[in-house]
């Protein structure tokens, strides 16, 4: 159930909101609106008086909800009008006119508009004109002259709504801490259906900043992705010339005097205004002359291995700014992505925005390699014939979605733990169509059962407490052809495997033998080791006091050296 609470101002607030209540509505919605309540029981209802002229009866409700406000002539507060449309979920029962009112009873008494039993408290009503809702319309004037006490009303409004859902048995939301971004309101939906636009302008339009943001390197390309996209900047100057902040639009939306309808950064999201885009975008400043080239998709799954370690270990504002990375991360995923998938993806990366904040600040230093390596994806498009790239790059996501549930859990983050549950199913199914051919076209390719037998007797040498659940998974043959196929390209098979093993635990994944085939792909396709370095390398390990060679020692692969040509 969710109350919005909004105030109006002016000689004539109370005759326009009733009007609005009682009228037919922006795109004639309004139908049978009628009184389920009010502060007397016994309210004109313009709705239901069939033998007065409608208008008299509007009339006569808005001149005794005025009453208490005119009797304070200049006196009177600069907002005379409180309204809060409170609105069931889709999937709620439908609930009778009497159980509307009681709703509307407990939110006036919470919100301090209406104590239970305040003979002198403000007057208001509850109007209905749909199955799934109600608005309450109440004047900021108690019946006694004095103010009504309603310090912090939305959050008691809220705190009540919480309580209703329960005794109700409706749909129960989740506390909010402040972070989240302004929905669309009724008025912006209706528009957006006359503009025939599938969203809300103000979704668009934080979709589109928010998209521009994770791809820019710095401030000039974030304004040129933006103008790419249609998006119309309005930058506020401050006296020096210097931008302070931006308004965005879109060339369709238009007001009365056709002007497009301009919506400030901070109010489509808390960290869309200039300054903190600007903090996100010194994240990503140009990559250092000395910065060694590499395939993207590798170089992002790598970073995106460490998150759950960041959000494991890390204090609170590191891993708050690996949350931020993540979600600029699946932002330009559906963009990098095959058609067919582009639309989940989506989904998914719009979900996971709410999880990407909270009121714990983020500190951006350690998202640098995550951040740049997805952009040169979305820059560079690299080769990704088969979908491996993407499927990598999905299956760490996951974890790291699933360790961002539990964190948001771990600190209380009702809304923002949701959000990471609900992408997280959206995110199993692309990672479903993407990796599902892929391992299928691996397995085909499976070694003879002599060399799968020899990788087996390894795995069960080295990761006994792993080895019976990667042998009897699905993708064991996927992993035994990628093992193959480095050792064919010059690798040392046990070597490759035991540097995969080392990356991270296995404990977390949910198929540790598609996890080790990712990061052996990854591996395989890196320099081999000259035979030289090989021989070298066995040497060193096994002069060193106390170390037994291993019979299957190698160098790990980052330092493998080329070989050298005489």
């Amino acid at each position: 159930m969710i109350p919005k609470i909004i105030l109006s101002a002016g000689p004539y607030a109370t005759r326009r909101t009733i009007g609005y209540l009682f009228g037919k509505g922006r795109a004639n919605e309004h139908i049978d609106p009628h009184l389920v309540a009010s502060w007397n029981g016994f309210a004109p209802d313009p709705g239901r008086s069939p033998h007065r002229d409608p208008k008299d009866a509007m009339a006569q409700l808005v001149t005794q909800l005025d009453q208490p406000v005119k009797m304070l002539g200049d006196k009177a507060p600069k907002d005379t009008v409180w309204h809060c449309p409170v609105r069931a979920a889709p999937e709620d029962p439908i609930l009778t006119d009497s159980q509307w009112a009681d709703i509307a009873r407990r939110i006036v008494a919470a919100a301090g508009i209406a104590p239970d039993g305040d003979e002198h408290a403000c007057r208001w009503v509850a109007v209905r004109h749909a199955d799934d809702h109600i608005h309450i319309a109440a004047t900021l004037v108690r019946q006694d002259g004095r103010r009504p006490e309603r310090g912090y009303d939305q959050r008691a409004v809220q705190r009540e709504a919480r309580k209703i859902e329960v005794d109700y048995g409706l749909r129960q939301l989740k506390q909010g801490d402040g972070t989240g971004a302004k929905r669309p309101t009724s008025k912006e939906h209706f528009k957006a259906k006359r503009l025939g636009q599938d969203s809300a302008t103000r979704d668009v339009l934080r979709l589109r900043v928010r998209r521009a943001v994770a791809a820019a390197a710095d401030e000039a390309e974030f304004f040129a992705l933006l103008q790419a996209t249609d998006v119309i900047v309005r930058l506020k100057l401050g006296p020096s010339g210097d931008a302070l902040g931006c308004n965005f639009a879109l060339p369709g939306d238009t007001n009365d005097q056709g002007e497009p309808v301009f919506y400030a950064g901070s109010t489509l999201s808390p960290d869309l205004s200039l300054p903190k885009i600007r903090k996100g975008l010194a994240t990503t400043s140009s990559e250092p002359a000395t910065a060694r080239p590499g395939n993207p998709w590798h170089q992002a799954t790598a970073a995106a291995e460490r998150i759950p370690h960041h959000l494991a270990h890390d204090d609170a504002s590191v891993a708050q700014g690996q949350l931020v990375a993540l979600g600029a991360t699946l932002d330009l995923l559906p963009v990098t992505a095959p058609a067919a998938m582009r639309a989940e993806l989506e989904r998914a990366a719009a979900i996971f925005e709410r999880a990407t904040r909270s009121r714990i600040t983020a500190d951006l230093a350690s998202t640098r390699a995550l951040r740049r390596s997805v952009q040169a994806i979305w820059r560079d498009r690299p080769q990704d014939g088969d979908g491996t790239g993407l499927a990598m790059l999905l299956d760490t996501v996951l974890t790291a979605v699933a360790f961002a549930v539990h964190w948001h859990r771990t600190h209380q983050h009702a809304q923002q733990e949701a959000a990471a549950e609900q992408a997280l199913v959206h995110l199993q199914v692309v990672y479903g169509q993407v990796a599902e051919p892929v391992l299928a076209g691996l397995a085909q390719r499976a070694p003879s059962d002599q060399i799968k037998r020899r990788f087996a007797l390894h795995l069960q040498e080295v990761v006994p407490e792993h080895a019976e659940r990667i042998l009897n998974d699905a993708s064991w043959d996927a992993l035994a052809t990628v093992l193959a196929e480095a050792e064919a390209a010059g690798h040392n098979a046990a070597t490759v495997l035991d540097q995969a093993l080392g990356q991270r635990t296995l404990d977390d994944a949910h198929s540790p033998a598609r996890a080790l085939t990712w990061r052996i792909r990854s591996l395989g396709e890196r320099h081999a080791p000259g035979p030289r370095a090989q021989a070298a390398k066995a040497r060193s390990t096994a002069q060193r006091p106390g170390i037994p060679a291993h019979p299957t020692a190698g160098v790990p692969l980052h330092q493998w050296p080329p070989a050298r040509r005489r």
